[in-house]
């Protein structure tokens, strides 16, 4: 189960060139919003393995909270750009 993990940080570094690919705002809140799912999921698998379980409530507050914020800041970004037309 320990190859697991090395192949998680292979596919945690796709978002993180897509990121530093693009210039549209949107597609590196997409890449950013994927990094931090994908970091919480590692933190869940680390907690399994481990059978640590306080480390997993720490995942899920992190995936739950991360993605809220995101969808906060998505919102932000919408209204500023309506400001910004009209």
């Amino acid at each position: 189960m320990n190859w697991v993990l090395p192949i998680m940080l292979l596919i945690l570094l796709i978002p993180l060139y897509e990121a530093c690919q693009d210039k549209d705002i949107w597609q590196k809140m997409l890449a950013f919003a994927s990094i931090a799912t994908k970091t919480s999921l590692m933190i869940l698998v680390v907690s399994v393995l481990r059978d640590d379980w306080m480390i997993g409530v720490v995942g899920v507050i992190i995936l739950s909270v991360g993605n809220a914020a995101l969808m906060l800041l998505a919102h932000v970004i919408k209204r500023l750009n309506e400001i910004g037309e009209g």
